[in-house]
């Protein structure tokens, strides 16, 4: 099953696509958009393109697991792309992602402007990636 993984921020959103195995999360772009209706027909494109068959949106969490405004953003957004298209789309815990791809780039020595090209991009991937270990771990998969 091709899955793809959102990580929605209030300029940049994140993508991030596995292998039809479910073996392997890898970057796949960072779609720069502030409306969200519009968000929501261009990630419509990328699931065509890619044949995708399942979408996991970020739901950012707060560390006492309330919800807060920009958990309220997603939530709307998974209703928008529920909306228009007709795979699945389940909200996914998205904490601390964005820490684990600072630290992933900074291992790398990525920096500055180029860091904030693909930051999102790599926080779908570390998503991603979670949520395909819960699959195999739990006998999803």
């Amino acid at each position: 099953m091709r899955i793809l993984a959102i990580d929605y921020g209030d300029v940049r959103t994140g993508l991030a696509v596995c292998d039809k195995k479910e073996f392997l999360a890898s970057p796949l772009k960072v779609i720069r958009q502030k409306n969200a209706d519009i968000l929501a027909d261009q990630i419509a494109e990328v699931v065509k393109q890619e044949n995708i068959d399942h979408i996991i949106l970020g739901l950012p969490k707060n560390m006492d697991s309330s919800l807060g405004f920009r958990a309220q953003k997603s939530l709307d957004l998974a209703e928008k792309l529920r909306e228009i298209l007709s795979i699945e789309v389940e909200l996914w815990d998205e904490r601390l992602t964005t820490v684990s791809a600072i630290e992933a780039l900074n291992a790398t020595n990525v920096r500055g402007e180029k860091r904030k090209n693909v930051i999102d991009a790599v926080a779908a991937t570390i998503m991603l990636q979670d949520y395909l270990d819960y699959r195999k771990n739990s006998g999803l998969f």
